[in-house]
């Protein structure tokens, strides 16, 4: 009838994921003035955000793939159960929670408020540059199959094109697929669209990420649509959302960014572009690339594929399991808040 067992004492004192949570739990408790504006006072008692989370946190970083998984491992797993908040015999709430609590934390930003957080903690410890930073995009490959991207003008139905169910064969052979006539009925927001010559196309998002050269840190992460002009725009927003600082500042990236609109912009907000010059028709001359710190930035904005690595490994990004812009944007954010947790303990060389 009664357990004695402290599930505190069962996880060692010397275990990383101690760590881990202690950054997430500090980080949390600066959110806390949002988490009351969230919900009523009245009403049924609700399943509390933070636990909510934490559960997510442990979810990316121990690469659980679905909400129904991650429940059975709190149920079962003493080690997420104590992340999580949870005691020895407390209820584990149902999988569907997720899904009725992520339309709310979504109209309140928490994805981006919690990347935040994560990088005050960084900054605090002085593991984070204000001066220098690197930039690029990935492809994130959609949840939908290319059998669901269908005409625009095609009614949906038995006697249309998108019948017959998800296991029903379709010839494309002498079909011309295209975004602008055809559009995915499972992802409307996914578009078709491929990396290089040579490689296939992909119903897919656009996963753009701005970090710090010195530590590789994430600073600030976005999702856009994918298409050839997507990294130069949505990178000058993730720029323009940088603090204002009266010195000029750097941002090293691939020969992608060596365009004339994006070049500009940087210049207006006092960033020098050290994009990979092109050999012919780029906005990237001799004026920047003959200094030192040019060069220093060729070497350092490689370190933006590690976190993008790191999602597509660990962070349950290389094949999305949401659907819609805005979901894959908070996904693709609470990874990056992940990755900054894991990368900070290195840094700081254990000592959180």
């Amino acid at each position: 009838m009664f357990s004695y067992v402290d599930i505190e004492g069962l996880i060692p004192d010397g275990d990383p994921i101690r760590k881990v949570r202690k950054v997430v739990d500090e980080a949390l408790l600066g959110m806390g003035d949002v988490f009351e504006a969230m919900y009523a006072e009245t009403g049924r008692p609700s399943i509390p955000p933070e636990q909510l989370l934490r559960a997510l946190v442990v979810q990316i970083i121990h690469t659980v793939r679905s909400e129904r998984q991650l429940m059975k491992r709190i149920k079962f797993d003493l080690l997420f159960r104590w992340f999580v908040g949870l005691s020895m015999d407390g209820p584990v709430w149902h999988h569907s929670t997720f899904a009725k609590n992520r339309d709310r934390l979504l109209a309140h930003g928490i994805d981006e408020r919690f990347l935040a957080k994560v990088n005050e903690q960084a900054e605090s410890r002085k593991l984070l540059s204000k001066d220098h930073f690197s930039l690029d995009g990935t492809l994130l490959e959609a949840c939908a199959s290319i059998k669901s991207f269908r005409p625009r003008n095609r009614p949906e139905g038995p006697s249309g094109d998108g019948g017959g169910g998800s296991g029903k064969e379709r010839d494309f052979h002498g079909e011309k697929l295209g975004n602008k006539t055809h559009r995915s009925t499972t992802d409307p927001d996914a578009r078709l669209f491929r990396k290089g010559s040579g490689q296939p196309a992909r119903l897919c998002h656009m996963g753009h990420a701005l970090i710090e050269s010195r530590s590789g840190l994430v600073v600030a992460a976005s999702v856009s649509e994918a298409s050839g002009t997507a990294e130069r725009e949505e990178g000058l927003k993730l720029l323009q959302g940088l603090p204002r600082r009266g010195r000029r500042r750097t941002v090293g990236c691939d020969k992608g960014y060596d365009g004339k609109e994006f070049v500009r912009g940087c210049r207006e907000m006092r960033i020098t572009p050290h994009a990979a010059a092109k050999r012919s028709g780029g906005a990237v001359d001799g004026r920047t690339t003959r200094h030192a710190g040019y060069r220093a930035s060729m070497v350092k904005r490689k370190k933006v594929e590690e976190p993008f690595g790191w999602a597509k490994t660990t962070g349950l990004m290389r094949k999305l399991k949401h659907r819609g812009r805005p979901k894959v944007q908070w996904q693709f954010r609470l990874s990056a808040a992940a990755y900054n947790v894991t990368l900070m303990i290195g840094l700081a060389g254990g000592a959180v």
